[in-house]
């Protein structure tokens, strides 16, 4: 293609995928109360609170004139985006399909698809841990004080542990779709284990929202579990991709030298 039916193709997919997350944040828009209700039970079950018609749900409060407002725009839009994400995903894979080849094409769309359940594993793992997670941090509140928690900032935290976990789990899906297109092994995979387990609890231990090591535990270990798990399905593809390459060379050699005409 020239580069401006490249740019009309990216304009093309860039607006069906918004028309989606428009769409999708207006169904978070409808759900409002029953997804702010899920987000802050691991702190206060709000759904009690509104039907006792209590003023307050434990440490959470909204603050300013445009507060309410900006706090349900917040939480349409990021529930657009995630009730959405197969719909804009498959128009991002749209938009470079044309460009490979079919094995590539076949190989992409193993990692489109199984990239969504391994990221819905990990955010619903990383929601189960935000009780706990919550329970440490506010452990640290000194005796005679409260803390009063502003929604906003709340949602920030609960939206950086679900995005992290989901896309910490993303890690066998990528080590697998790097197998399968030939530019990793499964020896390579394994062979610097140690690197690997340390890159993971480095990783859980600098970007983990919470200070408290068992949140990072509860994150670090179904990593390294997820990364032999992966290296040890990428060793099983090289040997049956070793076999089928020896069997063709085999075949190959097999073959009888020609003889001439006149024999």
């Amino acid at each position: 293609m020239p580069l401006l039916d490249h740019l009309r193709e990216l304009r093309k997919r860039t607006f069906r995928a918004s028309v989606a997350i428009f769409i999708a944040s207006g169904v978070g828009w409808f759900f409002y109360n029953s997804i702010i209700t899920t987000l802050a039970l691991p702190v206060c079950d709000l759904k009690q609170a509104q039907e006792s018609g209590a003023t307050q749900c434990g440490a959470l409060y909204i603050n300013g004139v445009l507060g309410p407002l900006n706090l349900q725009i917040k939480v349409a839009l990021l529930a657009g985006i995630i009730m959405s994400a197969p719909l804009w995903l498959y128009q991002l894979w749209a938009f470079i399909a044309p460009g490979l080849h079919r094995k590539e094409k076949r190989n992409s769309i193993l990692f489109f698809f199984s990239a969504t359940p391994f990221f819905a594993l990990g955010a619903t793992l990383g929601y189960l841990v935000l009780p706990l997670a919550i329970k440490v941090l506010f452990g640290f509140t000194p005796n005679s004080l409260s803390n009063l928690v502003k929604f906003d900032d709340y949602l920030d935290f609960v939206m950086r542990i679900i995005l992290l976990f989901g896309l910490a789990f993303e890690l066998p899906v990528f080590l697998l779709t790097f197998n399968l297109i030939g530019f990793l092994r499964g020896e390579s995979i394994l062979r610097p284990w140690r690197m690997w387990v340390f890159s993971i609890v480095l990783f859980t231990a600098a970007f983990s929202p919470t200070a408290d090591p068992l949140t990072m535990m509860l994150l670090a270990v179904p990593l390294c579990l997820l990364y032999f798990l992966a290296g040890g399905i990428a060793v099983l593809i090289d040997r049956r991709r070793d076999k089928r390459l020896l069997n063709v060379e085999t075949k190959v050699s097999a073959i009888e030298s020609a003889t001439s005409i006149e024999e």
